[in-house]
Formats: structure tokens, C-alpha cells, sequence
């Protein structure tokens, strides 16, 4: 069986052509593009499929992740940070098949469930539970988040948008980022503070404070990369500082989130800024500000922790829920 995947964010938008092998996608033609690039979704999509062209034949599905919210039936989506809408029937006039819309996370969450061990590297061991809830969380362009529940059938994926709730101040500073931030928009979120938009946000907030680096990063094409580049550098730039700070904030959300779901099956860290930040990830920061949980750190200590380093871990798990939405309409 061959399936189309595309994993979809506000940055980057990825499409593979898979066919499945022991439940795992062998991706036999992959594409990547600039989100930016296009005006839309379809013209998008029509671009990949003149690309592929002949790679198409004999696909008999696609799922598509969207990074943003989808509802119930799986055939509409609003992109959060791209002024996109997906509509499947329009896709399917596209494609000529069948097409399914998943959340974002909801892709990663399908591909952490079928992952290797050789995809994750460890932050903390913890005492993982065969049937505990697993979280798959992670900060890239915006901040994503889903579950899968383990069920005697396999596994069931929850889509969320966790990633949206409140910013939680853990400090002073932390408590006057809060008000930059809602000096500039209409909330502080956990996304606008944990994510590339928000380690921008931060590094303008500490310029207010404190000595700017010099060349200024905010003014590189990339301002997100060029502050995580010159952190991972400078051991002594307002970078690091501001990546330090992000780290906090990051490892706090994402140990408040395990304990709201009581993540006893592992938390699974995922996202561009996650991976492209992973030696200031090791250093210990996340970890401590994780299991800073007062009364219960000692839970909070036996959750698993993981990086997901598999490459493509979206388009992965978006080949698999295509390959179960055909498994289920032919069953």
C-alpha cells in the first residue's frame, strides 16, 4: 500500500510518498518547501503534485498534518500561524484520493507510537509504564502538543491545542516577560512565550535590560536560528541567557502538562527549536525546572523523559494515520 504524507507548519512543509514495511513507512520520494512560499494550501499541494508527477501512481491515500486545529471528522483545519484553511474535499479535486486532515501533533504523537529506540535519546529514565498515557510535546514554529492512551488494541491519539493555555510565570523576570508579552498581544500564551516566535520575544524583552549582542541577531533573516546559533557559540552572549531562560520556561510547561495528564508512559520532546537547541537541552535546565513540582517532584521524577531525534518524526507518523484511515474504510 502507498500513501501520501505532508506535515505541514507555519515554516516548513514536508510531503513523502511511503510504502509500509513491518508497520513502519519507507518513504520512497520526499519533498520539502517554504510555507511562505505559497498563497494557499491548494496551490501548495499543486506544486508538490506537478513535482512528484509519475511518484503518485498507485496511492491510495493521504493524511495531512496541519499545524493548527482540526475538527472532529478530520475535514477541516485552520492553520494557527499561516492565513491558510484546509478543506479535504477541495484537496481530494487535487489528488483524485481519499484525504485526511490531522492536528500537527496529533502526526508526531503516531509516530513516537511506532518509533525505535534508536529515535530517542533519554533525559531522564524515570519508571515508564507499559498503559500509562504518553505526551508528545514540542516547540518549533508554535508549540505543540498530543496524547496517545495506550488501548488492549493498540493506541488512541488526542489531539490538542495544550499549547495555547496560559504562560506561567515561575519567577520576577519570567513575571515581567508576562507583561511584555501582553503589552504586544492580546495574551501571554505558552506558545508566544515557548517557541521561535517566543525566544524572539524574549531576546527583545532582555534588550530592554540588559547589553545586546553584537552583530544583533534580530537582525538576521532568521532571527530564531541566528539567537540559537550564537547561544550555542557564546557561552557568555544574551543568547544563551535568553535560551537559558526559554529552557526554564520550556521544561516547567512540559512538566506541568505531564502531571495534568499523568504521563506515566514517557513525554516525548519533539519540534525544530527542540532538536536545533539540543545541547542546551542536555545541560540540565529543562530537567530541573521539569521536576520542580513542589509536593509532587518525586511523580514528576518518575515520568521518562525523551528527545525524539528520528528525522521527519510529522511525516512519519502522518503515513501511518493515512495507512489506518484506509485500514478503517475498508474494514
Amino acid at each position: 500500500m502507498k500513501v501520501l504524507a505532508a506535515d505541514l507548519g507555519g515554516t516548513k512543509a514536508r510531503f513523502g510518498i511511503a510504502e509500509f514495511a513491518d508497520d513502519r513507512p519507507k518513504f520512497t520520494l520526499t519533498r520539502r518547501y517554504a510555507s511562505a512560499d505559497f498563497s494557499s494550501l491548494e496551490e501548495l499541494l499543486a506544486q508538490f503534485k506537478a513535482d512528484a508527477g509519475d511518484a503518485l501512481s498507485g496511492v491510495a491515500g493521504a493524511c495531512l498534518a496541519v499545524a493548527g486545529p482540526v475538527s472532529d471528522d478530520g475535514r477541516q483545519a485552520r492553520f494557527t500561524n499561516l492565513p491558510w484553511q484546509a478543506d479535504a474535499a477541495a484537496l481530494e479535486q487535487i489528488l483524485d484520493i481519499p484525504v485526511t486532515l490531522a492536528n500537527d501533533f496529533a502526526a508526531v504523537a503516531a509516530g513516537i507510537a511506532v518509533i525505535p529506540a534508536e529515535g530517542l535519546l533519554c533525559l531522564q529514565p524515570g519508571t515508564p509504564r507499559s498503559t500509562g498515557v504518553r505526551l508528545a510535546i514540542g516547540a518549533g514554529t508554535g508549540l505543540g502538543m498530543a496524547c496517545i492512551v495506550p488501548t488492549e488494541h493498540g493506541f488512541n491519539i488526542l489531539p490538542s491545542e495544550g499549547g495555547h493555555v496560559g504562560y506561567a510565570p515561575a519567577d520576577n523576570l519570567q513575571m515581567e516577560f508576562a507583561a511584555f508579552l501582553r503589552e504586544e498581544q492580546e495574551r501571554a500564551t505558552a506558545e508566544r512565550a515557548i517557541s521561535g516566535m517566543g525566544l524572539i520575544s524574549l531576546y527583545r524583552f532582555l534588550v530592554t535590560r540588559e547589553v545586546a549582542d553584537m552583530p544583533d541577531p534580530l537582525a538576521s533573516d532568521d532571527p530564531a536560528a541566528a539567537i540559537g546559533t550564537l547561544a550555542l557559540a557564546d557561552p557568555h552572549s544574551l543568547a544563551r541567557r535568553t535560551v537559558a531562560i526559554f529552557m526554564a520556561s520550556y521544561g516547567a510547561f512540559a512538566g506541568d502538562m505531564a502531571l495534568a495528564l499523568l504521563a506515566r508512559g514517557g513525554v516525548f520532546l519533539a519540534g525544530g527549536v527542540t532538536q536545533k537547541l539540543l545541547p542546551l537541552l542536555q545541560d540540565g535546565t529543562f530537567m530541573t525546572a521539569f521536576n520542580a513540582k513542589a509536593e509532587h517532584a518525586e511523580l514528576a521524577r518518575q515520568m521518562p523523559v525523551h528527545v525524539v531525534t528520528a528525522p521527519d518524526i510529522g511525516l512519519q507518523g502522518a503515513a501511518s494515520l493515512a495507512q489506518r484511515a484506509l485500514a478503517m474504510s475498508r474494514a
